[in-house]
């Protein structure tokens, strides 16, 4: 913690491994108020150092009743003398260190379930008063199943009796439900009554001092170095970028890799708009004929990432020989990356992402995240308070491994160069129609079967492209985009009539969860 936070209110959120933990933060930061992570083993001087005002306690995939499974944590959270809220596997934490009684549930509870308000509650006070009724999200296995002395039910639920708890006296509180994702009807109104009124926090943290404090950890950590970055075009290298710019200036090296795995004519456009636009060193490297070689015959999709991250970084290596004082490699990490390659304590594994999980173990370059704490959403904001264009600032995101990840199967020319081209016109149909900005993410996806399709008078078996559209605010959780049929209908005519090899198109409604909002 940098000494310039020491004028703003903090929050410290006790990590159990939860998958939403990260979305704890950010709602938080939402409210203007800076909040911090801290793994559940953090020693209690460290987290008393920190002073925080409050203590937010996430869920987790273990349990409180199994002693073998339980994560080591501190001390008891109430000896902190400042209010304290457990979600989920944190009420669990609480109900036991109290003396209340948790027991695994008849029926795990996961998913939608309604919430009816108990008592006047401060943790309810802007959600309504007794008997009112709002949904929630919920996903637990153990319950709460008596309550610890002093403690009162606030809330219940069809499955849960006691599915939120109160020691108002000491401002101690337990949601067996999940506030922080979307939803969850009043999460936000809940966060913000604990942390603002109950714990009184003062909303002073703004994008300024993220900037501020992102640039001061940089000069910090890289001194008088040189770093290479990779610069993909995209939202996230192009802030990372901005970032170490203005702390190191001319010493930041940008690199382009045309890997071969790039969507259509995304050289060029990164070209015109680094080298030509920014002005920035931007060193362009053709490795596409080494990747493609590197993932031949290569289906499984863990496979894909490790080999295309311990390519890239072998390119970056060669590259940065040739700058004889580089001793950083940039990536633009965020927040998302790392909760789904579970690079915390106590999480499970979801899937590896190529910026955090295929790095060889060996690496002559030391690495450099400057996002790693951050959301897509504050990434945006950043990028918009340095300058970066607003169509670049609002581009949907575009995995690490590129087009590999949607092609599913053996990646080669012939799928990458079908897909390349479906997915350009789905994009461009999209932006033309004016759903770009209505969409949180689209895209096209290649699958390794044939169909029997009908062209002319002559049958033929063509390739499947399925269309991928999602709306979310946090990437955590997501819909599908309910797209006008008459649109996709469309969309499909056009991919089958102008890509040669694609015979049929389809539309995946797939919600995350069950899914994921990439198909690999």
């Amino acid at each position: 913690m940098h000494e310039s936070l020491s004028r703003h209110d903090r929050v410290a959120i006790i990590d159990f491994g939860s998958q939403y933990t990260q979305l704890i933060a950010r709602r938080v930061r939402e409210l203007s108020v800076y909040s911090e992570i801290f793994p559940a083993s953090t020693g209690r001087e460290t987290l008393e150092q920190f002073a925080p005002k409050c203590l937010i306690l996430s869920g987790g995939p273990e349990s409180v009743v199994d002693a073998r499974r339980k994560p080591e944590c501190v001390a008891n959270f109430g000896e902190f003398g400042v209010p304290v809220l457990g979600i989920c596997y944190g009420m669990q934490l609480i109900a036991q260190q109290y003396g209340g009684k948790v027991e695994p549930a008849v029926h795990r509870e996961y998913g939608h379930a309604c919430v009816t308000v108990k008592g006047g509650s401060r943790l309810f006070g802007r959600c309504g008063g007794p008997g009112d009724g709002f949904d929630v999200w919920m996903s637990h296995g153990d319950r709460v199943v008596g309550l610890p002395g002093g403690f009162e039910a606030i809330g219940t639920s069809a499955n849960s009796p006691i599915a939120a708890m109160a020691n108002e006296e000491q401002s101690c509180y337990g949601l067996q439900f999940h506030p922080e994702v979307t939803h969850t009807a009043c999460g936000k109104e809940i966060l913000e009554a604990f942390v603002c009124d109950i714990a009184s926090c003062e909303r002073n943290w703004r994008i300024s001092d993220i900037i501020e404090e992102s640039v001061e950890m940089l000069c910090e950590r890289i001194g008088g170095e040189e770093v290479v970055l990779g610069l993909s075009g995209g939202v996230d290298s192009s802030v990372a970028a901005l970032l170490i710019h203005r702390a190191i200036g001319g010493r930041l090296h940008c690199v382009f890799v045309d890997n071969g795995l790039l969507r259509l004519g995304e050289r060029e456009q990164v070209i015109k708009t680094f080298a030509e636009h920014f002005k920035m060193d931007l060193r362009v490297v053709g490795a596409a004929r080494k990747f493609l070689q590197a993932l031949e015959g290569v289906r499984d999709p863990e496979e894909k990432r490790r080999i295309i991250g311990n390519v890239f970084i072998d390119v970056f290596e060669r590259e940065a020989k040739r700058l004889q004082s580089v001793q950083w490699l940039a990536q633009g990490t965020i927040y998302p990356d790392v909760i789904e390659s579970a690079g915390r304590e106590g999480a499970h594994l979801i899937k590896s992402h190529h910026n955090v999980g295929g790095l060889p173990e060996k690496m002559n370059l030391k690495l450099l995240e400057p996002l790693s704490s951050l959301f897509k959403d504050e990434v945006r904001m950043i990028g918009k308070s340095l300058g970066l264009d607003e169509k670049l600032i609002s581009r949907h995101p575009f995995p690490g491994p590129g087009l590999a990840v949607r092609v599913i199967g053996e990646v080669n020319g012939r799928a990458l160069d079908l897909l390349r081209r479906a997915d350009a016109i789905f994009i461009e149909e999209i932006e033309r129609n004016g759903l770009y900005h209505k969409v949180a993410q689209a895209f096209a996806v290649f699958l390794p079967v044939r169909s029997v399709g009908v062209m002319g008078d002559s049958r033929q078996y063509g390739n499947v492209i399925v269309l991928r559209a999602v709306e979310t605010d946090d990437f955590m959780t997501a819909r599908c985009a309910r797209l006008p049929p008459d649109f996709v209908d469309h969309v499909a005519r056009r991919i089958v009539n102008e890509v040669h090899g694609i015979s049929r198109v389809c539309y995946d409604v797939s919600g995350k969860p069950p899914a994921t909002v990439e198909w690999e």
